[in-house]
């Protein structure tokens, strides 16, 4: 064993990100694997996440493998556990990163838009909180990491269903953290502002001064980058964080303090 394989965080951790076949989700599969790990990548685009699985393993040498679903449908996440589990036996770290939505004036949305902004966010963290769960505390150990919005305290514009749901992704982790704690299993945030990235170059394309309005907001006067965010997860998920649990932990650049 060389010193650089003894000094990784999660050596022999086995970890699932939802929805990491790209941005955030990406960035965070790829750190949890350079620390160690190996990778379950979800997401729905069978190419991309297939090649991000591939990616990992060429570029860091651990397993990983790919599931593809919908993640807010119960039955497509218990498929994505059985096959991490099949994989390897156990299930070390989940990392809720699926959602997205809909981002509109409030009375701009309709209820289609409504439920798939709910479904994104808080349904797909909840059946694989519900769904992972029984595993980690079998095996008396876990780490739980939501990712969650900074726009649940700044207020952002077009953001109200947004904050809907990205607030249940936060509210859980305090009961989460309580209830298993004892069984070696912390639940945490990292809640980022806008994300530099292919999905908020998507929003800039479409109202530019949104954007901005956004990034002015923040103090470094820029977005986060999606390597910043996986940095944070990787923390919580090792170790070093053992002591860290319910919290949600704003990784900003400034844009809520305190």
């Amino acid at each position: 064993m060389t010193s650089q394989q003894q000094e990784l965080l999660l050596e022999g951790k086995v970890a699932i990100v939802t929805g990491s076949s790209r941005g955030i989700g990406k960035a965070i599969a790829i750190g949890l694997a350079q620390q160690g790990a190996n990778v379950l990548v979800t997401g729905t685009n069978p190419e991309r996440t297939k090649a991000v699985s591939e990616e990992i393993t060429k570029e860091t040498g651990q397993q990983s493998d790919y599931y593809i679903g919908d993640l807010s449908k119960e039955e497509n996440v218990a498929e994505m556990t059985d096959k991490a589990i099949q994989n390897w036996k156990k299930i070390d770290i989940l990392v809720n990163n699926a959602g997205g939505g809909v981002i509109l004036p409030f009375l701009e949305q309709t209820p289609e838009t409504l439920k798939t902004t709910i479904d994104r966010n808080l349904w797909t963290m909840l059946w694989s909180c519900y769904k992972v769960l029984p595993h980690m505390v079998e095996q008396n150990y876990g780490r739980i990491i939501n990712i969650g919005a900074d726009s649940v305290r700044n207020g952002l514009w077009d953001h109200a269903a947004y904050n809907a749901a990205k607030g249940g992704v936060h509210a859980i982790v305090s009961g989460l953290g309580r209830e298993f704690a004892k069984s070696n299993i912390t639940a945490n945030v990292i809640a980022p502002p806008a994300v530099e990235g292919e999905l908020l170059d998507d929003i800039r394309d479409r109202d530019t001064k949104l954007v901005n309005r956004y990034i002015d907001i923040i103090p470094i006067g820029r977005g986060a980058y999606p390597e910043e965010v996986a940095d944070a997860v990787v923390f919580l998920a090792s170790d070093k964080a053992s002591f860290i649990n319910g919290q949600v932990i704003s990784v900003n650049g400034g844009s809520t303090m305190q």
